[in-house]
């Protein structure tokens, strides 16, 4: 059986790859310690698991609308409303397996052969492989730690053409924790606003894990004039430690939603009847449990950031938000490891820290800026304290 060409223009997550890797050695009795995964070691709300068993013992089994239910649609636009300011109805609001699986159905629903998708870097892994399994272009444009990894307006005018058909602005980032502030998103608005062919896709899956103060906004919020053609995407997965579920959403034009209900109800049809409704449960309950985790989820930011820091020839930024750090390690290339081998690229780093260290990361490469790796703090202090210190006694060993 001969693949399709769409498929081949596709890699597989490097994220996910690496995960499934440190499970295999995990089952092999490996102590290994994984902080390649996305995902919160915290539990999901029992008041939302409580929503999901009441479910299934009223017998809510069945099929529902393809993109939502009614009851989970209004907890949404409730949510944008309470937490954004944006006002959406039914027809503008799509509920599907996951946030990957929102972005796919509007990249796929939107994109035709020659069209180009703006794409910050570092990234997402999965951007620019689902614009490239939808026939587009990925056009990519770097946004190193000198500039807190967040392009620029000048940037983006510059990446713009008459190709464009979308942007993404992930913020708080994956994989950096970059968040744009305000008054950023204004400035990038307004070179948008020059181009009204190019649509927005606003990834907010982190909004609600910030710290420092920082105060979460999203595009369609601060530059009402963007509203009609911008994607405002979130879901439950990582601020509700709902990844299991699969419960991903977006706010959007009418016309864009339909289109995106067309290509799900050919697809995966309506997300888990019983997983709709726990997320319902977590949209509308209390919301404190929240602020709770984030104070614990910035203790690990800060004990990660320190330790990575102590490394000579390691640079770590501190983020704004999300669960991740994304060190830069240029003054560690060319050296050797203890059994001769070259630290030649970041592939090479994560292979010695995984083999040597027993730690696992993800290398930058997967992002789309190197030298670095992708460090997710989503586990406990203790087991973030041990592979920092494997860390340090690694890049120590090199010479």
């Amino acid at each position: 059986m001969k693949t399709s060409a769409a498929l081949g223009r596709i890699q597989p997550s490097a994220t996910l790859a690496m995960t499934s890797r440190v499970l295999e050695l995990k089952r092999q009795g490996v102590d290994v310690i994984g902080l390649g995964a996305g995902e919160p070691d915290f539990d999901t709300p029992d008041f939302v698991k409580d929503a999901a068993i009441e479910a299934i013992r009223a017998g809510k089994t069945k099929y529902t609308n393809v993109d939502g239910t009614p009851e989970l649609k209004a907890a949404i636009a409730a949510k944008f409303a309470r937490d954004n300011g944006l006002t959406y109805a039914a027809d503008q609001i799509s509920v599907n397996v996951g946030g990957k699986h929102t972005l796919f159905n509007a990249l796929v629903a939107t994109i035709d052969p020659g069209d180009e998708v703006i794409v910050p870097a570092p990234y997402w892994v999965s951007y620019p492989d689902i614009v490239a399994f939808a026939g587009g272009t990925p056009v990519f444009v770097a946004a190193g730690a000198d500039q807190g990894y967040k392009i620029t307006p000048a940037q983006l005018d510059a990446a713009i053409t008459g190709r464009t058909k979308w942007v993404v602005l992930n913020s708080p980032s994956n994989p950096t924790g970059a968040g744009y502030s305000r008054s950023e998103l204004a400035a990038l608005g307004e070179v948008l606003e020059r181009h009204p062919q190019v649509w927005v896709l606003a990834d907010d899956m982190y909004e609600h894990i910030v710290y420092d103060g920082f105060e979460f906004a999203t595009i369609a919020q601060v530059c009402p004039a963007l509203y009609e053609r911008t994607l405002t995407v979130n879901g439950c997965s990582k601020a509700y430690a709902m990844t299991g579920w699969r419960i991903g959403y977006a706010g959007g034009a009418a016309q864009l939603i339909k289109a995106m209900a067309k290509l799900q109800s050919q697809s995966t049809s309506n997300p888990c009847s019983i997983a709709q409704a726990a997320a319902t449960a977590a949209l509308t309950g209390d919301q404190l449990f929240l602020q709770q985790r984030n104070a614990a989820f910035q203790q690990r930011r800060d004990l990660v950031v320190g330790m990575l820091n102590a490394i000579d020839g390691m640079t770590c930024p501190t983020p704004e938000g999300a669960f991740y750090v994304y060190p830069e390690f240029a003054g560690l290339i060319g050296k050797t490891t203890p059994k001769g081998a070259v630290i030649d690229s970041d592939e090479a780093m994560i292979g010695y820290l995984l083999d040597d260290a027993r730690v696992a990361a993800v290398h930058g490469a997967a992002f789309g800026l190197s030298p670095a790796m992708r460090i997710s703090y989503a586990t406990s202090e203790a087991l973030l304290t041990e592979a920092c210190a494997r860390i340090q006694a690694a890049c120590a060993a090199l010479r």
